[in-house]
């Protein structure tokens, strides 16, 4: 048992920075593919839950020592606030796993000032999708791609 645990604890570590990190080191540490599933959202909800707490207290104080930067108005900027205004909160949890941090993402959700129910919610939907397609992909899509490498090979 307490190999599992060892086993689980690198993959809901990673999942807290990055969230493509559970399903690779889940793969990597021979996980059962529910195990990794459970760790990787759990790792992710973690962060989600300890930002969108103490999001506000970090950003606050980033601001402040910041505060003499103004932001840069660019192209990219313009975008960023464009896909915000259009798809809100909904948009970021979607984009929070594959592209953006789970740290990043709920600040992003935090700085909007969306309620922090909804935060943890549409994180929890995201996050838990999320887990079950790239889990399903890391698992089943690197045994594709081995048989397909095998197939190719010269004798």
């Amino acid at each position: 048992m307490w190999e599992e645990i060892l086993k689980t604890l690198p993959v809901f570590l990673m999942s807290m920075l990055k969230f493509i990190f559970g399903p690779l080191l889940g793969k990597a540490a021979g996980l059962h593919l529910i195990t990794t599933m459970v760790v990787t959202a759990g790792g992710m909800m973690t962060s989600v839950v300890a930002f969108t707490y103490f999001g506000k207290f970090i950003r606050e104080r980033m601001i402040n020592r910041f505060s003499s930067q103004k932001p840069k108005k660019s192209r990219p900027n313009r975008k960023i606030v464009v896909f915000l205004k259009k798809y809100g909160l909904a948009g970021i949890a979607f984009l929070t796993p594959v592209i953006l941090t789970p740290i990043g993402g709920t600040l992003l959700a935090v700085g909007l000032g969306n309620r922090r129910e909804k935060i943890i919610l549409y994180m929890l939907v995201s996050g838990c999708s999320w887990a079950v397609l790239l889990t399903l992909t890391v698992y089943y899509g690197y045994d594709a791609v081995l048989e397909l490498i095998k197939k190719f090979q010269p004798l």
